[in-house]
């Protein structure tokens, strides 16, 4: 056995109570470990010269001041009654005595503390710890001037600007389940653009008779935005309208020195020379036939027209382009006008309770133009609107006479109108398959 192994053994058998002995013999092992491992490396260096202490005195590091944070925090509250200045300032984490004196003494600045109309919403840029480093106020009169106060190197400074908007686009998708106007409310669609539609498609749909529960629409649209908000919806780019499992799509395009319109995707403008109707929205309360029982007259008499009932003061459209022929009072029809259309064609729109600004004998009125409003003059049992259509003096059936043949771009213009479809198609597509994932 080694001697180390030996010494160990003699010190557990006979001193196993003095762990202090044991501990000094396990000490003394470990450097016998330690000289024989370092002297069986074939190659050790033994360092032998001597070692001196060196003491370096080192300065204090240069300490620099920590600016305070200036990143701007942005800060938004609506203003409601009894709501003050100071209030608001605080609700929107602004502490800042030296921008209330400011607003308290401009002449510019002070118009904020007469003008603090519930609703209204103002905004502010400010610093971390709550400085004010610029305040956008709307002032009275919508959103037509703004008064903007701002931090400058020599303090404050007020001013009113015009606001400045932003155009971006919105696209939506929605179901018919009642009418359209419902499905564009549950949509978030505003009334402007599913007025728009019904425009667009006038020609093609009529949306008294042909609306069907679970018909869909989609549609790419303009809006107008202020400080990040939606202002209001302007016009429709694009449309898809799945009528009774019929699609129907319009394309806005204004070609280089033309009158911008809507088109088909085959470039045919999808415009008729008469809408399907001279109502938005409303019912058919009586239809063309030769014999009908009047309801006042007590008679059966031919009924040369459509009636379409509706609330008194609904507009009423031109449904083509044409000149007033008529505007004034005749027996049986109350208030009535009469358009001349190219063609021999004249439109009778009856019962009238008010007439639209400027409408006279002579004016020229383009399709859709509002002409008057539904009453009840005349003979009549209540509001609604007697609609007639006679092709060179002959009455005609409105509901299903054939329209004229549509108009195509012309050649020059198909390759940019065709590009543009190929851009806005597969949006549209994309919009219609959102919704039917979200039907399913």
């Amino acid at each position: 056995m080694p001697p180390k192994l030996a010494i160990l053994n003699h010190v557990t058998l006979h001193s196993s109570g003095r762990m202090t002995v044991l501990a000094g013999v396990l000490v003394l092992i470990m450097t016998l470990g330690a000289v024989k491992a370092f002297g069986i490396a074939p190659s050790t260096v033994v360092d032998t010269e001597p070692l001196s202490e060196v003491i370096e005195q080192l300065g204090n590091p240069s300490l620099l001041p920590i600016e305070p944070s200036t990143d701007a925090h942005s800060r938004e509250t609506r203003i409601h009654r009894s709501d003050t200045v100071a209030r608001l300032l605080s609700s929107m984490g602004i502490r800042d005595d030296d921008a209330l004196d400011f607003l308290r003494g401009d002449q510019v600045a002070k118009s904020i503390f007469h003008q603090l109309t519930p609703g209204k919403t103002l905004t502010a840029q400010t610093t971390a710890d709550g400085h004010l480093r610029s305040l956008a106020f709307p002032l009275n009169g919508g959103l037509d001037r703004v008064l903007l106060v701002e931090q400058t190197s020599h303090g404050f400074s007020a001013r009113i600007q015009e606001p400045t908007f932003e155009t971006t686009r919105s696209q939506q998708t929605a179901v018919i389940r009642h009418s359209l106007f419902g499905a564009a409310d549950d949509a978030g669609i505003p009334d402007s653009i599913a007025v728009q539609l019904t425009d667009i498609f006038g020609g093609d749909i009529d949306f008294h008779r042909d609306l069907r529960k679970g018909d869909r629409f989609s549609v790419i649209y303009e809006t107008v935005s202020h400080l990040g908000k939606p202002v209001r919806a302007q016009r429709v780019l694009a449309a898809e309208f799945i009528n009774d499992g019929k699609p129907h799509h319009a394309f806005w395009y204004q070609g280089k020195g033309m009158t911008g319109g809507y088109y088909s995707s085959d470039g045919r403008s999808i415009k008729k020379a008469f809408l399907r109707s001279p109502l938005e929205f409303s019912r058919i309360t009586s239809g063309f036939s030769s014999a009908r029982y009047h309801p006042v007259l007590h008679e059966t008499r031919a009924h040369h027209g459509v009636d379409y009932g509706a609330p008194t003061g609904t507009r009423v459209k031109a449904t083509g382009d044409g000149a007033i022929d008529f505007a004034g009072n005749q027996v049986g029809y109350g208030n009535v006008v009469t358009i001349r259309h190219p063609g021999e064609r004249v439109t009778v729109y009856g019962h009238l309770s008010r007439f639209a600004s400027g409408i006279t004998r002579g004016r020229r009125v383009a399709q859709g133009d509002v002409i008057g409003y539904v009453g009840a003059s005349g003979i009549a049992t209540g509001p609604h609107l007697h609609y007639e259509f006679r092709v060179a003096g002959i009455h005609r059936n409105p509901l299903s006479i054939a329209p004229p043949a549509t108009v195509a771009l012309p050649p020059a213009q198909l390759p940019t109108f065709h590009s543009r479809v190929e851009e806005l198609m597969p949006q549209i597509a994309a919009i219609r398959n959102m919704q039917l994932v979200m039907i399913d």
